[in-house]
């Protein structure tokens, strides 16, 4: 099992890798079919339109995670690592006014977003909660392409087909997995076997099966995700004022933040205001993610604040810190979100929160304690410890939108991280569960958790707001 720690990490644009990442990954993938000749099936003439309906979570939450913004950039030809955020709405504006779609190798093509992109509000589409289907037709309506889409958590997306093979362990069109990779672990039970016979820290065993793929582009891609997890964290810190979307939710960063530094030196702070530094962190980074601003996946944007938060923790509260060591602290982290993604789900949709901040709390604990000196076992044990402390935590964002409860969420999944890899830090790594159970209970869980507390917004916190 390989998954890179640029695919657990990418770097796209809030509020959602699973409703705004996903879905515009997915139609940039349709255009890209129709410029490759795909489609004209029998009996149909040129093609002339563009429609796209949303099912399950992606029309019952779509609206609040921008989902139809998504779409309609990506059929424009945009993906979220390269979109000009300046230029997004009069992008997405001119397609409104002009219910077109003018790109370079294919027709102009009709698409009129208020009729051809459709929210469906019956029944999921059964591969997946968060599905859509594409569709080009020729000028009498005639079907000539069309194609299904699953957006599976993290900004990953899956066809029919590809969703199929991946229940089998198969890979439809993915080059790495033929490579010799040196540590090929696909649980934790098999990355602590190589670690204990290679006598390797998972950072240096992940470095190298990432080194087989990017070679020596690696160290400045880590480079360039840490830069940008960065940015994003001094961008929230400086941003007031309200969110979109309708809740008049306020940023508070900003001014938590300058209390923070206004206290320092002076000698009056207790000793748990460095939950409020890990705290003001990762709000910092879900404010961003919640006004569409440039994040990182990490390894969902629900969940974004919280491994950035406690990297950020590390550098500059934790003493003995280096910025050499912030790589190792995202290749661990990646190996554990890995394992985490192949074995069970990081999507909400699919298994609630406890898929979204519980795995990026697994990710940052087992991360921090790497860095702070763990062994490998003491890693696998921090990772456990925070994974298993989110179990059963559900998604139900109200009115559809990623800050209530998400906000506040990455940051007490940023203090459970930090509290689980010092737990850990205190033992020797001998514990009662294994990561690997804990993995499978949280897929258990979310198999059996009620859908209205996956994504939909159809009950908790979501359908329990003030009158007024």
């Amino acid at each position: 099992m390989f998954l890179s720690v640029f695919d657990v990490f990418k770097i796209g644009i809030g509020p959602s890798s699973s409703h705004t990442m996903g879905p515009m990954v997915a139609a940039h993938r349709f255009i890209e079919d129709l410029r490759a000749g795909k489609g004209k099936y029998p009996g149909c003439g040129p093609l002339s339109r563009l429609t796209a309906t949303l099912y399950g979570s992606l029309a019952f939450t779509g609206k609040g995670h921008a989902t139809d913004r998504a779409v309609i950039l990506g059929l424009c030809g945009q993906l979220p690592d390269t979109l000009d955020l300046d230029q997004a709405d009069a992008m997405e504006q001119a397609v409104y006014d002009d219910k077109k779609i003018t790109l370079d190798g294919l027709p102009e093509l009709d698409f009129d977003p208020k009729t051809d992109l459709v929210f469906d509000y019956g029944p999921a589409l059964e591969g997946h909660a968060n599905g859509m289907i594409l569709r080009g037709h020729d000028k009498d309506g005639n079907i000539y392409y069309a194609q299904t889409y699953y957006s599976v958590g993290g900004g990953f997306i899956m066809t029919d087909e590809e969703l199929e093979a991946s229940k089998t362990g198969v890979s439809l069109h993915d080059e790495k997995e033929a490579l010799n990779f040196p540590y090929p672990f696909g649980s934790a039970k098999e990355m602590l076997a190589m670690g204990l016979e290679s006598g390797k820290t998972i950072a240096e065993m992940k470095r190298a099966n990432e080194r087989k793929v990017h070679g020596p582009d690696l160290e400045p891609k880590l480079d360039r995700l840490i830069e940008t997890m960065n940015e994003c964290i001094d961008r929230g810190l400086s941003q007031d004022g309200i969110l979109p979307g309708g809740l008049k939710v306020k940023r508070r960063a900003k001014g938590i933040h300058e209390s923070l530094k206004a206290e320092q030196g002076l000698n009056i702070t207790a000793p748990h205001v460095a939950n409020d530094w890990m705290s003001v962190y990762a709000m910092a980074v879900n404010e961003e993610n919640a006004a569409g601003g440039r994040v990182v996946t990490s390894p969902t944007n629900g969940a974004a604040g919280v491994v950035p938060a406690v990297m950020r923790y590390y550098r500059m509260h934790c003493q003995g810190a280096t910025d050499a060591k912030l790589k190792d602290f995202l290749l661990v982290a990646a190996a554990i979100g890995g394992l985490i993604k192949h074995n069970a789900s990081i999507s909400g949709a699919e298994v609630g929160c406890q898929g979204e901040v519980g795995s990026a709390a697994a990710m940052a604990a087992g991360a921090l304690c790497a860095v702070l000196g763990g062994t490998n076992e003491q890693v696998e044990n921090a990772a456990e410890i925070a994974l298993e402390h989110h179990l059963g935590m559900t998604c139900d964002p109200a009115a559809g939108l990623v800050q209530v409860p998400c906000i506040e969420r990455n940051a007490l999944g940023a203090i459970k991280a930090v509290s689980a890899a010092s737990l850990s830090l205190r033992g020797d790594g001998t514990h009662f569960m294994p990561l690997d159970n804990c993995i499978q209970v949280m897929l258990e869980t979310g198999r059996d958790m009620n859908l209205k507390y996956k994504e939909t917004s159809t009950g908790g916190i979501a359908v329990n707001l003030p009158e007024c």
